[in-house]
């Protein structure tokens, strides 16, 4: 794993905590939505992820005009045939990016929450499964940008990360423009494309090390007083779901076996809460007009939990 972060963090400059959470991730057999304004290098991150990592990869331009079946697949009529045939959709990959998924409209999100919950997708009554691994990462601006829908809950759970991509400081800014000084006026670097370091049955192997990290009692009691906290502040509408509680533990797995050890600890705990936690939260009405955010809440909630000793 430390060649496939190597490569990353060289490409994508001064965002080596979101690349980090983004393996996560992937280790944990989770899916992640990428949130910032654009121009951060969203696309990009997810591209140079699928070109390092062996497995088919598909990109899915969301648009206000998309369909479900433009996602999933249909049933056509072959005339040579003479029977319908099912030609499967873009979904059917092991990377799937969902780039802009917040432009396409609620039905067409939609059509992602099957394969992304149950790795399998139905197409006319009969059900397909899913490559394994399957791994989307979906991008968006943010909601208040105009032409996009947000996301509803059931959407945004079926994430395992929101991930959000900031400016660069200023010297992570200058190592940028002087990587793209070769470019041309096509806009491309020569050998921009990186090879796969890394194969489909790695990344098995690493999930299986990942899930078989050890996390004591006092840890699960920890995350579940954590997940429950979430629920009990005045500000929250809607607190963090067992799903929630879910998620955390299997990122905190996966990024202590990251971190090389075979065991949870509450600073795991800590590091994914935010990414896992900030976008489940629903504040109340007054909590937004205060500028309150999913961030601070799980904050807050962190700061009232003691850790387990």
């Amino acid at each position: 794993m430390n060649q496939l972060i190597e490569k990353l963090e060289k490409t994508i400059i001064g965002q080596s905590a979101n690349v980090r959470l983004l393996l996560t991730a992937l280790l944990a057999g989770g899916h992640v939505l990428l949130e910032g304004v654009p121009g951060l290098g969203k696309t990009k991150l997810v591209r140079t992820l699928a070109d390092l990592v062996e497995g088919e990869y598909r990109r899915i331009q969301f648009t206000p005009d998309m369909m479900p079946s433009d996602i999933t697949g249909n049933v056509i009529w072959n005339s040579r045939s003479g029977e319908f045939e099912t030609i499967r959709g873009p979904v059917f990959a092991h990377m799937v990016l969902a780039d802009e998924i917040n432009r396409a409209g609620p039905k067409t999100q939609a059509a992602l929450l099957e394969a992304m919950e149950e790795r399998q997708v139905t197409i006319h009554g009969k059900t397909h499964p899913l490559p394994d691994p399957f791994f989307v990462v979906a991008t968006q601006n943010p909601v208040e940008y105009e032409g996009t829908y947000p996301l509803p809950e059931a959407q945004l759970d079926r994430f395992l990360f929101k991930l959000v991509l900031d400016y660069p400081d200023e010297g992570s800014e200058v190592s940028i423009l002087r990587g793209h000084i070769p470019y041309g006026a096509s806009g491309v670097v020569l050998g921009d494309c990186e090879s796969p370091v890394f194969t489909l049955e790695q990344l098995r192997a690493e999930r299986r090390a990942a899930a078989e990290v050890t996390v004591e009692e006092s840890v699960l009691a920890y995350i579940a007083k954590l997940i429950r906290r979430t629920r009990e502040l005045s500000s929250v509408q809607l607190g963090a779901s067992p799903r929630a509680g879910i998620s955390v533990m299997m990122a905190s797995k996966a990024w202590a076996h990251l971190e090389g050890r075979s065991y949870v600890t509450p600073d795991d705990v800590k590091t994914v809460a935010r990414p896992a936690l900030r976008h489940r939260i629903l504040l109340t009405p007054q909590a937004e007009l205060e500028g309150l955010s999913g961030d601070q809440i799980v904050r807050e909630a962190l700061a009232s939990v003691p850790v387990p000793r």
